[in-house]
């Protein structure tokens, strides 16, 4: 069964768990679709934000006591043609995979939401059939102009 830790704030990071510890979880275990720890902790900073805009939460957790996952929700600042909610990052230990434990905390992280909830996947993450037996659906191919 596994223990979560909610983070709303810097303030709930604690001996157990520091930011730092957090950041290097998630880019760990991330590999390569992941993002760089700059990325990483930009998006902590967002769903720290009290601005009427932006918000959300972290949810970190423990599987026999190891840290065993971490999530990044952030809010959208939209409703209705854009869900409220992005799931930015999940990641599971490697060694915990197989055991059920990222659809857990990512039904944990929806439940805890308000509103609905997208996320990006790139097409080759074998996560995209995880999110899909949730009852994630495709409906936008995302389409990036870089300048």
């Amino acid at each position: 069964m596994l223990e979560y830790l909610l983070i709303k704030s810097e303030s709930d990071f604690t001996e157990k768990l520091s930011r730092e510890e957090y950041v290097d979880f998630l880019f760990t275990h991330l590999e390569r679709f992941g993002d760089p720890k700059k990325d990483i902790n930009a998006c902590i900073d967002y769903a720290f934000s009290d601005s009427e805009y932006a918000g959300g939460f972290c949810l970190a957790a423990f599987y026999e006591g190891k840290m065993a996952g971490a999530l990044i929700m952030n809010d959208t600042g939209m409703k209705g043609y854009i869900p409220e909610n992005i799931l930015v990052y999940v990641a599971v230990d490697g060694s915990l995979r197989g055991k059920g434990l990222g659809r857990q905390i990512v039904e944990k992280a929806i439940s805890m939401a308000e509103g609905n909830v997208k996320l990006h996947v790139e097409y080759d993450n074998p996560a995209k059939r995880l999110y899909e037996r949730i009852g994630f659906k495709s409906k936008y191919a995302e389409m990036r102009y870089d300048k």
